[in-house]
């Protein structure tokens, strides 16, 4: 197994920060991958209802080649109004496209819907995501919260709360891959009604139980009446991450990673990618490494952002933690975990 980097984050990937806002009493929060130079970006939609601002530019024949930032809110399209105060905030750092004597922010973002959760929603005229990509933008440093935290806060899965996860991985040529990613999907990432994660295979130590896979295998693994238990509802759904490495990329070659990442949607949540869904993952590049890649190592490059990214999603809901009006349990509540 190849190894994590020192954080097992995103930000083992050099070049990047992250930062996190939120609100508990509205369940709901943002979360924002800071770049510290313009990345290369991309981005791979899969899911059915995906609400996002800023993605056509990724489009490797579109003329805008690099990023600086990527915002992942909760808050359905109200949270669209995150990356306005992302670009304030960086804005004031100096940063961004030069048109003249102007710097215009790049800031691809996307949205997952955590409007019915529990949380206070009675926000008054103007919804608070403009300020809360603001304060994510300024929170963003190498250490950050996962779980029940930023765009995670209020995230919901099937049977359990969702949460933000992170995960590292670095191969053999010493490039490093990273994934972040916000876990409300419709479908489950545990097996059954057993506490087993479906990413188990790819789980490094015990960054998220350490359970392995059940033995015997659940006759009940594929009952999608299971997997919607508990009062689900149709509408809390979708899964947004980033992939980012220091490799030099094209924005061709970025795009394949973002492909390549959503392999690990499949390997950890069950169904995955559906017309409820709005799974989005994108992926940046930020070259700091100074490694290009070949063909052959991209291969290995593309399995590990598959294996990064399941273990980022199980990682997510691992770390949720109970709070206030939760309409659902955490992993940790439900399985006999603190």
């Amino acid at each position: 197994m190849m190894p994590t980097g020192p954080r097992n984050a995103i930000t083992d990937v050099a070049g990047l920060k992250v930062g996190n806002a939120q609100d508990h009493r509205l369940k709901s929060g943002v979360s924002a991958v800071v770049c510290d130079q313009p990345a290369v970006a991309a981005v791979q939609v899969l899911g059915g209802a995906p609400g996002t601002r800023e993605t056509d530019l990724l489009e490797p024949h579109n003329t805008v080649q690099t990023v600086d930032a990527i915002i992942l809110s909760g808050g359905s399209a109200f949270g669209l109004d995150a990356a306005s105060g992302a670009q304030a905030a960086l804005r004031e750092m100096g940063r961004g496209f030069p048109v003249g004597n102007l710097n215009i922010p790049i800031i691809p973002t996307a949205i997952l819907f955590d409007l019915i959760n529990g949380g206070d929603k009675d926000w008054g005229v103007y919804p608070p995501y403009r300020e809360l990509g603001y304060q994510a933008v300024q929170a963003a440093a190498l250490e950050f919260a996962t779980g029940t935290a930023g765009a995670g806060t209020g995230a919901l899965t099937a049977g359990f709360k969702g949460g933000l996860g992170t995960a590292s991985t670095v191969l053999d040529n010493g490039i490093t891959i990273g994934a972040l990613v916000a876990v409300n999907a419709l479908g489950s990432v545990t097996i059954g009604t057993s506490g087993h994660f479906w990413a188990a295979p790819f789980e490094d130590g015990s960054e998220f139980g350490g359970l392995g896979m059940p033995q015997p295998f659940p006759r009940d693994a594929r009952d999608l009446r299971i997997k919607f238990r508990d009062g689900q509802r149709e509408t809390q759904n979708t899964t947004i991450a980033v992939i980012a490495t220091d490799a030099a990329l094209t924005k061709a070659e970025a795009k394949r990673l973002a492909i390549a990442a959503h392999d690990g949607f499949s390997r950890a949540i069950w169904p995955s990618h559906t017309p409820l869904d709005g799974d989005l993952v994108f992926a940046l590049a930020t070259g700091a490494s100074g490694k290009t890649v070949s063909l052959p190592d991209f291969i290995d490059l593309g399995a590990a952002a598959a294996s990064t990214m399941a273990r980022a999603i199980a990682r997510g809901v691992y770390d949720a933690v109970a709070a206030e009006n939760d309409l659902l349990p955490t992993w940790g509540s439900r399985k006999g975990r603190g």
